[in-house]
């Protein structure tokens, strides 16, 4: 039971975000990943039981991006501004995105996109995407390719040649 004047802890299907565990960086094979080493996000999704589409809180903290520049050949992606100042960097260029702003990657364009925080504090944004069973990611700007099938996971170089598992 509660105490007077307190509120009561959500219960299914609503969720604190502060009882979701957070990840920190993106998981890039050795070397890659310092863009976006203390990137923080918390899978709602994932703790609201959704196996559809995911949906992730994002922190970014000033310096930091959120992926390496990547578009998904299968996957829709969407993020809304909560807090902070975020550059969207695309093959168009690069615009200012502010709270109560949104972008959307439609699967199969491939338009590398990120975003970075350039400003002096902390970023925080929602992440939307599918989950398609089978998925490639390409990144741009680095010789670097996601292959995903099923809950396998394997980084590639452009040539195809894997990389070494992270330690």
């Amino acid at each position: 039971m509660s105490s007077p004047g307190s509120v009561p802890p959500p219960r299914p299907p609503a969720l604190d975000p502060a009882t979701v565990p957070v990840r920190e960086g993106a998981g890039y094979p050795a070397g890659l990943g310092a863009p976006c080493e203390k990137r923080r996000k918390q899978a709602l999704g994932d703790a609201a039981g959704l196996t559809r589409f995911g949906v992730n809180l994002v922190r970014l903290p000033p310096g930091q991006a959120s992926a390496l520049r990547h578009w998904h050949a299968r996957e829709d992606e969407f993020v809304y501004v909560l807090e902070g100042e975020l550059v969207l960097v695309t093959d168009g260029g690069e615009q200012v995105l502010r709270p109560g702003m949104a972008a959307g990657f439609p699967a199969g364009k491939a338009d590398g996109h990120h975003l970075i925080n350039r400003g002096k504090g902390e970023a925080v944004y929602l992440e939307v995407g599918d989950r398609a069973a089978d998925e490639t990611v390409q990144y741009p700007d680095a010789d670097l390719r996601l292959e995903r099938r099923g809950t396998s996971r394997v980084f590639l170089h452009r040539d195809g040649t894997p990389y070494p598992p992270r330690a």
